[in-house]
């Protein structure tokens, strides 16, 4: 199994599908669907059925058809995307294969100085003596979500050369855009045909998540008035200068970089200026719902009490909400899919790490659409960086596991 999936991972890698932040476009970035159409070629290829490329959007559907004669009549499924992260760079990717990793600093370009530095990344330790696939340094990976995308398909071929191992019907998806939180945007739940599914999109070894952020993003504008610094006493109203009060007004120490585990934030990704017109882009996460009231409320507070001090209209603040915690859809009714994952890791040995996602998943917006849909790991690190790294036992372990949650 070690070399099939490698040879999936290392060729997936190298096809360009990074996504593309505010287009205008779905999927945003048309390279996608050349990662698409291969996958659907590899499909035909090993035999699944009902295989559709959706030419339009970008998706991939198959079928691998029940072996146990109509005896489970649930349909279970498997969904991982093709994108990568618009953050860094994923084109021209040149992955390297560590064999027997010895624990220490790994250079990913000499000519460069990029070093993958334990000290930094100090969990690599533990891959001492695996095989590793690492970047040149220059691009992310693309194990998110490339990785998910290579168990699937390894996992499908499997099955579909196995005949004898009885399952019921299985189904599996290749989505675009989850980077820019629209993977599902048009993904048809009946065409994919399943009562339940499971996104292959976590990290290390062992991840499981059935919990994410209810997130919202938060536009803040700042209209100011310009005037002459010289004769500007009592008449300017600095924009760029009440933006930057509309920021200290805000709990200092709840964000990305101060927070862990449950804990929310507030995330200020970019602000532009001038005296006129400021506008402050934030993006507002929590996992309790009535802690995520609490923030979007401070925000509006924090703008009327700028409009109180500068004026009506001189602070508007733009909140709108874009996805929330898949808890509310999987808790009770589908918790056997988090306890299947469970047992199913435990008879393989591997440790089960439940985690909140501190981000979102296709699975969270499908869980909502109705499909219930937790998040397995890939069994890579340091996602959307230059120093991403995946270990290929790992993968080998993941594939593992999905053969028997389908055949569970």
């Amino acid at each position: 199994m070690t070399t099939e999936i490698l040879e999936r991972f290392l060729k997936y890698v190298k096809i360009d599908t990074q996504s593309q932040e505010n287009a205008t476009c779905f999927p945003s970035t048309d390279k996608q669907k050349n990662l698409a159409r291969i996958l659907a070629d590899e499909l035909n290829a090993i035999g699944a059925a009902d295989v559709y490329f959706d030419e339009q959007y970008g998706y991939v559907y198959a079928v691998v058809p029940a072996t146990d004669g109509g005896r489970k009549k649930d349909v279970l499924g498997f969904i991982a995307h093709m994108d990568t992260s618009p953050d860094v760079s994923g084109a021209d990717v040149k992955p390297t294969v560590v064999e027997n990793y010895n624990g220490e600093d790994l250079i990913l370009n000499k000519a460069l100085n990029i070093v993958l530095k334990v000290d930094e990344f100090p969990e690599i330790r533990k891959y001492a003596g695996n095989t590793l696939v690492v970047t040149d340094g220059t691009t992310l990976l693309g194990a998110d979500d490339k990785a998910g995308v290579a168990e699937i398909m390894t996992m499908t071929a499997y099955l579909l050369a196995h005949k004898e191992i009885e399952h019921g019907k299985i189904v599996v998806a290749f989505t675009p855009d989850e980077e820019v939180g629209a993977g599902v945007e048009h993904f048809d739940i009946a065409r994919f045909g399943a009562d339940f599914a499971y996104t292959v999109d976590g990290g290390e070894l062992g991840e499981l998540e059935y919990e994410n952020f209810n997130a919202a993003s938060a536009v803040i504008t700042v209209n100011g008035v310009s005037v002459h610094p010289g004769s500007a006493k009592d008449k300017m109203k600095n924009a760029n200068r009440i933006a930057m009060e509309f920021n200290s007004l805000l709990p200092q120490c709840e964000v990305p970089e101060c927070t862990d585990g449950y804990e929310g934030f507030y995330h200020l990704s970019d602000m532009q200026g001038d005296i006129e017109k400021a506008t402050l882009h934030y993006l507002i996460r929590e996992h309790d719902s009535r802690l995520f009231a609490q923030r979007k409320e401070l925000v509006l507070s924090l703008a009327d009490k700028l409009n109180e001090k500068y004026g009506a209209g001189s602070v508007i603040a733009d909140v709108k909400d874009s996805y929330f915690n898949m808890k509310e859809k999987i808790v009770p009714q589908f918790s056997f899919l988090v306890d299947n994952a469970v047992s199913a890791m435990k008879e393989l040995e591997i440790d089960p790490l439940i985690r909140p996602v501190r981000g979102g998943t296709d699975g969270a917006a499908l869980s909502f659409m109705g499909l219930p849909c937790p998040n397995l790991c890939t069994g890579g690190h340091n996602f959307h960086s230059r120093f991403e790294y995946i270990c290929v036992e790992s993968m080998e372990q993941i594939v593992r596991l999905l053969i028997k949650l389908a055949c569970g």
